[in-house]
């Protein structure tokens, strides 16, 4: 959906943010087809509309918005910083099939912080490395898209069995456009902010290796715990 979305726009302006809602299910051997609508294009920036639609029904649908840098007085820096500790590539998550998502056979995932899911864990923070297996020949946004959604919730380790958990909404916001070399790591933390009656809310940050703030993402998860 975003790389449909990012096809319409003008290289020009950057993704500043991706607001994701996810409908309903979305059946991976079936057939769907994608809608995208340019809501309004302004001097700096546009606001797009896309949609995924399967058997008739909207599964996901997302809004994003796309602008160009702009002269600015104000400069208000980034009060986060990394807390991660360097690279240790023999801590990746390996790929066990049938044990783990199949998308893991195309990203390492190094955690850091927090625990496995369905672990009993009295965490709710998560945290680590990221990047793909096979190096892309520069990493856009929708590589950054992608190896985010890669982390599960940060409250599935708190389960004390497997069971299911949903994304209900997913926003990210970029800061800065991801000007980084192929092949680097990208860090990962978050944290789970609220969670009751079912439904969690996680915020995170998205770093570049070298400790600089790429994006910040955000989502409400629904538990059936």
């Amino acid at each position: 959906l975003y790389q449909a979305m990012r096809n319409k726009v003008d290289s020009s302006r950057r993704l500043l943010s991706l607001s994701t809602n996810f409908v309903g299910p979305l059946l991976a051997e079936k057939p769907f087809s994608l809608s995208v609508e340019i809501l309004r294009e302004g001097k700096s920036s546009t606001q797009v509309l896309a949609k995924a639609i399967q058997d008739d029904a909207v599964c996901v649908i997302v809004q994003a918005c796309f602008a160009k840098n702009r002269n600015s007085s104000i400069n208000v820096p980034v009060s986060k910083s990394l807390t991660l500790h360097p690279v240790n590539e023999g801590h990746c998550l390996g790929f066990v099939p049938g044990k783990v998502p199949e998308f893991f056979q195309h990203v390492d995932l190094c955690p850091q912080q927090g625990a496995m899911p369905f672990s009993s864990a009295q965490t709710s923070h998560l945290g680590g490395w990221m990047r793909f297996k096979h190096t892309p020949e520069e990493i856009t946004e929708a590589h950054v898209i992608a190896l985010t959604d890669a982390w599960p919730p940060t409250l599935l380790q708190m389960f004390k069995q497997p069971a299911p958990a949903s994304s209900m909404s997913w926003y990210l916001e970029f800061v800065q456009a991801p000007n980084l070399v192929p092949g680097e790591w990208l860090g990962f933390e978050a944290i789970t902010h609220h969670s009751k009656d079912g439904y969690g809310l996680e915020d995170g940050c998205i770093w570049s290796q070298s400790g600089e703030l790429i994006a910040l993402t955000r989502q409400t998860v629904a538990l059936f715990d």
